[in-house]
Order: C-alpha cells, then structure tokens, then sequence
C-alpha cells in the first residue's frame, strides 16, 4: 500500500509510523529523517535546507521533491511505502500524483492525525527535541495549518482521506488507523 500520514508536528506520526511500517511491511519515508541526516553530513540539499529549517520555515518544493522522487525510486518501494512529510503542499501533491499516475500507480489513502493545538504545544515542551524550542514549535504548527491544511481538502475530494482522532493511547490511535486501512483496501480492490 502506498500511504501518506499528515498531521503537525507533535500529532505522534513517529509513533504511528513505527506501527504502520511493521504492520504493513513496507519502507518508511520520512522526509523531516532525510532533511536531518542531509543537513548532519552536509550534503549540498542539507546545507541549503538547513537555512530554512532554523528559521521553522518549510523547505522549498524541489528540494523535498528531489529527495522524495530518487527514495521513491529504491526497489523497496515497488510494494509500497509510507509517506511521513510529504507532501506538505498542494503542488507536492500534484507533483507526486503525476509522478504515480506516469508509473500507473497512485496514493491508497491518506490519514490524518488531528490533534488540538494546546496538546500539541504540551506534547513539544514533554519531548525536548533538539530541534524544538517553543518560537519556531510555533511556527511549524502555523506553516502546517497554512500550506499543508489543503491538503485534507485535496485528499478528501478524491475519497482518500481519513481524519483520526489523534488522542489517546498509542494503541487506541493504532486502532483506528488500522480501521482506516481497511477502508483504504477495500478501495483499492474496487479501483
């Protein structure tokens, strides 16, 4: 299955994740995971991301889309994968369906993860990242309701979208992700 998890940041994707890949046997790609490992080694894409990222600013299309198209390319993806931070734009979205559409595949489903800001905040100050600090925690959550919110329109114009409730036990929230697969099959048997 080809699966996109959104939800901002603090919402548990990481935790879920770590689920839905050992659930469904497939690659997990995060794009935050590739940002912070370019940025780590200096690459050429880690470098210019890394003047975005301190700012709490997302990264430029291309930039995500390079990185995102040459992972997507690996043979463990040919049975599929989870999308974790891509993508966060509405043109991301079209760029990754055309780029499914040319391969004659495209997104089974997309879950939200829908978490009320105040936890959010309480859920950043409990982690203590390194990349978390309360002003740019900020600003991600404000750049993720503004450019990547659509997205829940996009996917759900299409049928593709589930909003789980993102509160509770990691298992409870499991649980309704794995109803949502489900649903996300029985579509994809049908198409």
């Amino acid at each position: 299955m080809r699966i996109i998890l959104i939800g901002p940041p603090g919402a548990g994707k990481g935790t879920q994740c770590q689920r839905l890949v050992e659930h469904l046997r497939v690659p997990h790609l995060s794009t935050g995971e590739m940002l912070r490992a370019a940025v780590r080694s200096a690459t050429p894409e880690g470098v210019q991301a890394s003047k975005y990222m301190e700012q709490g600013q997302l990264v430029p299309d291309e930039l995500i889309v390079g990185m995102v198209t040459k992972r997507l390319e690996a043979p463990d993806c040919r049975k599929g994968y989870l999308l974790d931070g891509f993508p966060r734009t509405l043109p991301q979205a079209a760029t990754l369906d055309e780029l499914l559409e040319r391969r004659a595949m495209s997104v089974d489903g997309v879950i939200e993860l829908a978490v009320p800001r105040d936890e959010l905040i309480r859920r950043m100050l409990a982690r203590k990242r390194a990349d978390d600090n309360p002003e740019i925690f900020s600003k991600r959550i404000a750049s993720f309701e503004i450019q990547t919110a659509p997205l829940l329109d996009y996917y759900g114009r299409q049928g593709k979208l589930a909003s789980i409730d993102g509160l509770g036990t990691a298992d409870e929230i499991f649980e309704r992700v794995q109803t949502a697969l489900r649903r996300f099959a029985r579509a994809a048997g049908r198409r």
